[in-house]
C-alpha cells in the first residue's frame, strides 16, 4: 500500500512539474508547456504518446545553448496517432497555444476520423427549429378551443403578436396566453415542406403539457399537451420525421417548471410530500418558492437531489428515457449554462445510456468551450452574435476567422462540428429584423452555411419573416410568401444544396488563411478535391488580395469555380488573387478538370484522377 502510495504521489509531482516546465517542440522551436502541447494537439495523438514525445525530444528551455544542436540533430519521431471519437484531454485548460499554425495529420489517420465523422448525424446537420403553435394551422381550431385557458385569446392565422399585460390572477403575461392553434397533426402535414427545404433535423420548441403557449412551463413531462394532440399524433409525427431521413430534437426543460405542474402544487400544500426537496421552499423567498427569472409561474428545481434526477433523466422510466424509447433521436436543453457542469455530464451520459448516437444540445450565452465538455454541443449564440459582428461591419474579418480558429484549439473541431450556430430564435430579433437589406442577411447566411457547425433555421426566417424581440418574433408562418419568386427561399434551398454537396461543408477541418481585410479560411478533409475556399468581404468596399492556401495536397494551377457567381480562378504557387465585392461571400471548390492539370493528382489521394491503387499513405 506504501509503495502504491507512493507512486501516486510521484506521478502527481510529476504532472506538476510538467505542467510548470516549458520545453522546446524541435518540430518548430517554439517553447510549450506539457499542458500547452496536450492542448493543441487534443484529438491527434494520446496522452501517453505525448509524454514520451515530451520527455525524449522535447528540449528544456534552460538548455539554450543546446537547443538548436538538438533540434536539427533530431527529426521528430511519428509516433502512431489514433483520433479519438470524442477527444476529452484532462489537461489544464486555463493557457493554450496562441499560434494558429497546423502540424497536418498523416492521411492515413484523418481518412478514419472522417469516416468516423460521416457516420455521426450529430456533426454538421442542417437544424429547423420550430414553434408548433405558430408553424401551421390547425385543420380545425373552434373544434379544440376548450383544450385551452379560460384566460387565453384566440388568433386568425393573418394576426401577428403584440405585448401583453400581466393576468395577475395566473402570473401569466397575456400574450403568454395567445393562441393560434398549431399543433403536430399540422406540422405533420408539412414535413414534404421542410424535407424539400434541405433540413436534416426537425427542433420542436417544448411539446409538453403546459398552461402557456410557449410551453416553457411544464406540467407534465411525460404527455404531449392536448391542445398540440394526442400521443399517437406524436407517433405519427416520429413515423413521418424518419422516413424522410431526418433526426428529430425535442426541447426539454430542466432548470425550472410550471407552477401548475402537480409536483410542485404537492410540494406546496404537503409538508411531508418527498416533492418539497425537489425544489427551493421556505419564507426567504418572496413567493414561497424560489422562481426562475423573475417569473412566479416558474419555479426553480433543486436538481442536486438524486431522486429528482431519477425522475428526470437517471432512472430507467425517467423523462429521457421516455422521450428517447417513443421515438426521439436527441434534446435540446432549455437555460444550460444554469443547470452546471456536472449535472449536464450526468445528463448527457443518461442520454446517451438511453439511446445510443442521441444529442444533447444546450443553451448557453456563452463561449462555447468547457461547455462542450459536458454535452455533445451547444447552441452558439457566439457564432451568430459573431456573424452580425461581421455583417454589419464591427467585426474584422481576420478576427472572426482567428476567433473560430481559438475555439478549436481551446476544445476540438469534433465538438465544434456539433454546435448549432444560431442567428435567429425565439429569444432574439429575426435575421429580417436585425439585417434588412438583402445583401447583408444573405452575406450572414453564407457565413451561418460554410462555418464549422451546425446551421439553423428558425421557421420563416428563410421567407424573409420579420420580427423584432419577444413576442414579435414568434409570428405565425406566412404560408403566403413559399414562391418560386421568393429571393431568401431560394438562397437559403441554395445553400443548403451546397452542404448536401460538399462534405467539407459538413465535416471537414476548419483552418482561418491570412489576410488583411477579408474573412478567409479553409474547410478540408481527407480527400483533396473537397477542399473548399471561402472567402468573405464584410467591408463596404471592394477588397482585392493574395490569398495564401496552405494545403501541401493542392498542386500547382489548380483550377477551382465560385460556386455562386460560377467565376473560375487557377492557384498560383499556393496562392489565389482575387476581388471580393462587399457583403460578397465566395465558396470556391476544385474543378474536375481534364489533362494535365487533372492528370498531375495521378498519386496523390483523393482527386478524380487518382491512381485506383493510390492509398491514405
Amino acid at each position: 500500500h506504501i509503495s502504491l502510495l507512493f507512486a501516486a504521489d510521484f506521478d502527481t509531482l510529476l504532472q506538476l512539474q510538467m505542467a510548470e516546465e516549458r520545453r522546446r517542440d524541435p518540430a518548430d522551436g517554439q517553447a510549450y508547456s506539457f499542458s500547452e502541447l496536450l492542448s493543441y494537439y487534443k484529438g491527434t495523438y494520446k496522452k501517453k504518446e505525448l509524454e514520451k514525445y515530451w520527455e525524449s525530444e522535447c528540449i528544456p528551455t534552460r538548455a539554450k545553448g543546446k537547443a538548436k544542436e538538438k533540434a536539427k540533430a533530431k527529426a521528430k519521431p511519428e509516433p502512431k496517432p489514433k483520433v479519438k471519437a470524442k477527444a476529452k484531454a484532462d489537461a489544464d485548460k486555463t493557457t493554450i497555444v496562441a499560434q494558429h499554425h497546423s502540424r497536418l495529420p498523416r492521411p492515413r489517420d484523418l481518412h478514419k476520423e472522417m469516416a468516423r465523422r460521416d457516420k455521426d448525424w450529430r456533426i454538421g446537420p442542417i437544424v429547423y427549429q420550430v414553434f408548433v403553435d405558430r408553424f401551421a394551422p390547425p385543420a380545425d381550431f373552434d373544434k379544440k378551443k376548450h383544450l385551452y385557458p379560460k384566460e387565453g385569446s384566440f388568433h386568425a392565422w393573418s394576426e401577428l403578436p403584440a405585448g401583453g399585460q400581466l393576468v395577475e390572477s395566473v402570473g401569466y403575461y397575456s400574450n403568454e396566453l395567445a393562441f393560434w392553434g398549431g399543433d403536430i397533426p399540422s406540422l405533420t402535414s408539412k414535413m414534404d415542406y421542410i424535407k424539400e427545404l434541405g433540413a436534416d433535423v426537425l427542433y420542436t420548441q417544448p411539446i409538453t403539457e403546459c398552461f402557456s403557449n410557449h410551453k416553457y412551463d411544464t406540467s407534465d413531462y411525460k404527455n404531449v399537451d392536448p391542445q398540440y394532440g394526442t400521443m399517437e399524433d406524436f407517433d405519427a409525427l416520429v413515423e413521418k420525421v424518419h422516413a424522410e431521413g431526418l433526426k428529430l430534437v425535442l426541447d426539454i426543460v430542466f432548470n425550472h417548471c410550471g407552477k401548475l405542474s402537480p409536483m410542485v402544487q404537492e410540494a406546496l400544500k404537503e409538508q411531508e410530500s418527498p416533492k418539497r426537496k425537489w425544489f427551493f421552499i421556505g419564507d426567504e423567498y418572496k413567493h414561497g418558492f424560489k422562481t426562475w427569472g423573475c417569473a412566479p409561474c416558474l419555479v426553480e428545481m433543486r436538481l442536486e437531489d438524486k431522486t429528482l434526477q431519477n425522475y428526470l433523466w437517471n432512472g430507467k422510466d425517467s423523462i429521457i428515457a421516455h422521450w428517447a424509447k417513443k421515438g426521439a433521436d436527441g434534446f435540446r436543453l432549455d437555460v444550460a449554462s444554469e443547470v452546471g457542469l456536472d449535472l449536464l455530464s450526468s445528463l448527457s451520459r443518461a442520454a446517451h445510456r438511453w439511446k445510443k448516437g442521441s444529442l444533447v444540445v444546450g443553451e448557453v450565452w456563452a463561449y462555447s468551450p468547457h461547455w462542450t465538455s459536458a454535452m455533445d454541443g451547444v447552441l452558439s449564440l457566439h457564432l451568430g452574435v459573431l456573424i452580425y459582428g461581421l455583417a454589419e461591419g464591427t467585426c474584422p474579418g481576420p478576427t472572426a476567422a482567428q476567433s473560430i480558429m481559438r475555439m478549436i484549439t481551446d476544445s476540438s473541431i469534433q465538438e465544434v462540428l456539433k454546435c448549432w450556430i444560431v442567428v435567429s430564435n425565439h429569444d432574439m430579433p429575426r435575421l429580417a429584423t436585425r439585417l434588412p437589406d438583402m445583401q447583408a442577411r444573405k452575406f450572414a447566411q453564407a457565413l451561418q452555411f460554410t462555418w464549422p457547425g451546425c446551421p439553423l433555421v428558425y421557421y420563416g426566417d428563410e421567407l424573409g419573416l420579420a420580427g423584432a424581440d419577444d413576442p414579435h418574433n414568434r409570428a405565425p408562418m406566412p404560408w403566403e410568401m413559399n414562391t418560386e419568386a421568393n429571393e431568401m427561399l431560394k438562397h437559403t434551398k441554395f445553400l443548403a444544396s451546397l452542404r448536401k454537396k460538399h462534405r467539407a461543408l459538413r465535416i471537414g477541418d476548419y483552418r482561418d488563411l491570412a489576410s488583411d481585410k477579408l474573412h478567409a479560411f479553409i474547410r478540408t478533409t481527407d480527400r483533396v478535391s473537397e477542399v473548399i475556399i471561402v472567402l468573405a468581404n464584410p467591408t463596404d468596399q471592394p477588397v482585392t488580395e493574395m490569398v495564401i492556401i496552405p494545403v501541401p495536397a493542392i498542386l500547382g494551377h489548380t483550377l477551382f469555380r465560385d460556386e455562386c457567381s460560377q467565376d473560375e480562378v487557377r492557384l498560383l504557387g499556393s496562392t489565389v488573387t482575387i476581388q471580393v465585392k462587399p457583403k460578397t461571400v465566395r465558396i470556391f471548390s476544385m474543378v474536375n478538370e481534364q489533362g494535365p492539370s487533372g492528370d498531375q493528382y495521378k498519386r496523390t489521394y483523393g482527386h478524380w484522377a487518382t491512381l485506383d491503387w493510390v492509398k491514405p499513405s
